[in-house]
């Protein structure tokens, strides 16, 4: 018979941690007497990051003493009290490895369903001064799980753990973690995961993408070997930068002009509608600077054709403008990106602003191209029609589709001609594309400043559009994820503090920040991090590949091996290091 030993609780805190403020509900003691456990919460409890812990689904962390006996030996560790893996219920039996999601269990007045495993994150390491604490859990097949509270009551130190129901399809929480976090995954457990009602959510929706996704032939390089930029079984095209010619250069409003490239060699690949290019060009004395601009039109034979807008302050920009020239030679490396328009037979909006035009285009090409029978939506937002790129070229391949729907609005300058109904002065909104008849099953493509897609993936949530049927783009650096950091004013990229690196140069190319690599960094996300370019992770030790990053040029190396490597051309920054110069999408 299983035993709760103790009940632990503890509420949020900020902890000092690598110069930044965490607010954590990771410190957790041990209470005497009955405790009452509510539908989210025990009374007492709380947790810092409720986007990663807490909620319905994960009201009650479970850690087992089995665990912490065998943590001891492995860590050589005689100071693990119970709650310092950050646990609520310490308890004597309940394995990872017998208990199932889905299983229900009655401790005191109270009843309980396992939902998922625990998630991997970082701050469990914090609590106890492991920092690769996160990855052995999984590694070592002993996360814990968490329950949802089915009937609320009183719960003591002592209550006897009662199971009242084995989950549907009996998968163990050890497999169930495995499935998501290890290579070599058993296609019959992924389908037993996919029919468990009462696993979380967000663990089917991983599941689910899991299932869809083709695995791929093989995998990049382990610790200690070299990943580069491709691998066998990846897609056409071509490792780090190449050179091409510039066929010549097309202004189309008064701050954009086009730029077309073509090979010096062989015959150039197909881009996918969507993807972008990166530009490495040397401009002055110092390092290669190195930009990313989308493919502004589906790729002819041995063309591409990116468009840059002018920016005032803009090195990379300012150069393309004014001094680059038909019959230069510029590196560019093989187009990427995720933000690709995919098959299919359901209606699509393609929506931007400003330059956030061009990876639309080279969609709206591809339909054009193929007289797509599919219902599309062009609806493109300007500051006026002077500044307006690419409208003739717009109209000319609208007018090729057999159901097509354009919306285009100037936010300054006179109104519109007559004639021109597509034409309205001001910005889209709610009402606006309500009006517009766009289907609840679309998928929708934004492009554009920041505010400008936040505001229309708002307004078409709002219309009744799936979330993950809404994708963007964004050309600068993505917004950072860092669960439980406190928040601090942004601050613009720059050169990390302290005597320069005598390393390989690393390149940021969404920051536009190139500096050496120095041996004093643990890792890419830790120079990264010194130089406050926005970065994104969770586990921080090679789990939850929430840090992948694409790898545009160059070969890395893990210092710590992943427990899956992510797929070809892409790297976990929190465990790389490079081998030699490397530009990253970061």
């Amino acid at each position: 018979m299983a035993t709760l030993l103790s009940v632990n609780v503890g509420t949020p805190q900020d902890v000092s941690w690598q110069g930044r403020t965490v607010h954590t509900g990771a410190w957790k003691s041990p209470v005497h007497g009955p405790r009452m456990v509510r539908r989210l919460n025990i009374d007492g409890d709380g947790q810092g990051d409720l986007a990663g812990h807490g909620g319905e689904i994960r009201a009650v962390l479970v850690y087992q003493l089995q665990a912490y006996q065998y943590w001891q030996k492995q860590l050589g560790r005689d100071d693990l009290t119970f709650g310092i893996f950050g646990e609520n219920f310490t308890v004597d039996g309940m394995p990872d490895d017998d208990v199932c999601i889905g299983d229900r269990y009655r401790i005191g007045e109270a009843e309980f369903e396992v939902t998922q495993p625990r998630v991997t994150c970082y701050r469990v390491g914090m609590r106890l001064g492991e920092p690769a604490m996160a990855s052995l859990l999984v590694a070592h097949h002993r996360p814990g799980f968490y329950l949802r509270v089915l009937a609320e009551g009183r719960v003591q130190a002592g209550d006897e753990i009662t199971l009242t129901r084995k989950g549907a399809e009996e998968l163990s929480v050890a497999d169930t973690d495995a499935l998501l976090y290890l290579p070599d995954r058993d296609p019959a457990k992924l389908r037993k995961a996919l029919n468990i009602p009462a696993l979380s959510p967000g663990w089917q929706q991983s599941f689910r993408e899991l299932a869809a996704a083709q695995q791929p032939k093989q995998e990049p390089g382990w610790p200690g070997e070299l990943t580069s930029t491709q691998q066998p079984g990846e897609e056409p095209g071509w490792p780090g930068f190449k050179t091409m010619r510039v066929a010549r250069i097309v202004p189309e409003t008064p701050t954009v002009s086009s730029v077309y490239l073509d090979t010096t060699d062989t015959p150039l690949p197909e881009a996918r509608p969507g993807q972008y290019l990166s530009i490495r060009l040397a401009i002055g004395d110092a390092a290669p600077a190195v930009r990313s601009y989308s493919l502004s039109s589906a790729p002819t034979a041995g063309t591409y054709r990116i468009s840059v807008k002018h920016e005032p302050h803009g090195k990379v920009s300012s150069y393309i403008h004014a001094t680059l020239h038909p019959g230069d030679l510029v590196d560019i490396a093989s187009p990427r990106g995720t933000f690709v328009l995919e098959e299919g037979t359901r209606p699509i909006v393609l929506i931007s602003a400003g330059i956030g035009v061009t990876p639309v285009l080279a969609m709206l090409h591809q339909l054009a191209a193929t007289r797509d029978q599919r219902p599309v939506w062009w609806i493109h937002t300007a500051h006026d029609r002077a500044h307006h790129a690419f409208a003739d070229e717009t109209r000319t391949l609208l007018a090729q589709l057999p159901n097509a729907h354009e919306y285009t609005y100037y936010t300054a300058g006179a109104a519109p001609h007559l004639g021109e109904p597509h034409i309205t002065q001001g910005r889209p909104n709610a009402q606006s594309l309500a009006a517009m008849g766009v289907p609840t099953d679309t998928d929708a493509y934004l492009c554009g400043p920041p505010a400008f897609m936040d505001d229309l993936g708002g307004y078409l949530r709002d219309h009744g559009l799936r979330p993950e049927r809404i994708h963007r783009e964004q050309f600068s650096a993505l917004p950072a994820i860092n669960p439980g950091v406190t928040p601090t004013t942004a601050i613009r990229p720059h050169q990390p503090p302290g005597a320069p690196g005598t390393g390989p140069l690393i390149t940021f190319a969404r920051s536009g920040i190139t500096t050496p690599w120095s041996p004093a960094h643990a890792s890419l996300l830790d120079l990264a991090e010194a130089c406050d370019i926005p970065t994104r992770w969770s586990c921080r030790t090679g789990v939850c590949h929430t840090c992948i990053t694409h790898l545009v040029a160059g070969d890395i190396t893990y210092s710590t091996q992943p427990l899956e490597l992510p797929e070809a051309g892409t790297i976990l920054v929190c465990c790389s290091e490079p081998a030699t110069e490397i530009v990253l999408d970061l």
